[in-house]
């Protein structure tokens, strides 16, 4: 399904989180292992399948807690809501509660550097709204409101490897991704209903 699975690490503390683990999990031990890193936390973007497969069995090898939006349905040691911060060494982690693809979707700004958007946005388009719990009008205003809100230079890494390049800017993004370019909810919404 072409998922992105991501470690950050503090190399000075050596701690680390781990974000959507799904397939390929021993690419993330081997990761772990290598750097000698130790695993702080395991967060989930959202808790689609996809994107949480791996969470027992990294929780259950590296004892980190699962981290996850409070509305999530699925087992969590760590509920975050819009606006908090998790800190992994001296990496900082602020949680945007950013729904539409699903209710407990959220984007993870580091460090003022970077953004991971798991899939609210991808690299010239946005997560799917026809899926249950989706809705658009959410991702209308998650989109608009919160990720194109952001700083232009943030480095995005998105839940999927659907665009031309793994990663891309919100700057890049807000210039030539179409569900970024400015219309009104309702073209939004008539955007999204006949976008096949």
């Amino acid at each position: 399904m072409a998922n992105f699975s991501y470690v950050i690490a503090d190399e000075e503390s050596s701690q680390a989180a781990i974000i959507d683990p799904s397939w390929d999990l021993e690419k993330i031990f081997d990761l772990l292992k290598r750097n000698k890193w130790i695993a702080k936390y395991i967060v989930n973007t959202h808790t689609h399948f996809d994107h949480v497969l791996g969470n027992e069995q990294v929780a259950e090898i590296t004892g980190a807690p699962i981290v996850q939006h409070k509305s999530s349905n699925l087992i969590k040691q760590v509920s975050v809501s819009d606006g908090d911060i998790i800190k992994v060494g001296n990496v900082i982690i602020k949680t945007l509660h950013t729904p539409g693809h699903s209710q407990d979707s959220i984007c993870l700004v580091v460090n003022d550097e970077m953004v991971f958007t798991g899939d609210t946005l991808f690299v010239g388009n946005c997560g799917r709204v026809d899926l249950p719990g989706s809705n658009p009008r959410d991702m209308y205003n998650s989109l608009f409101q919160k990720v194109a809100k952001l700083k232009d230079s943030l480095i995005m890494y998105p839940g999927h490897d659907y665009g031309p390049h793994p990663t891309s800017t919100i700057g890049q993004e807000k210039k030539t991704n179409y569900v970024l370019q400015p219309r009104s909810l309702q073209e939004f919404l008539g955007f999204m209903a006949s976008d096949d």
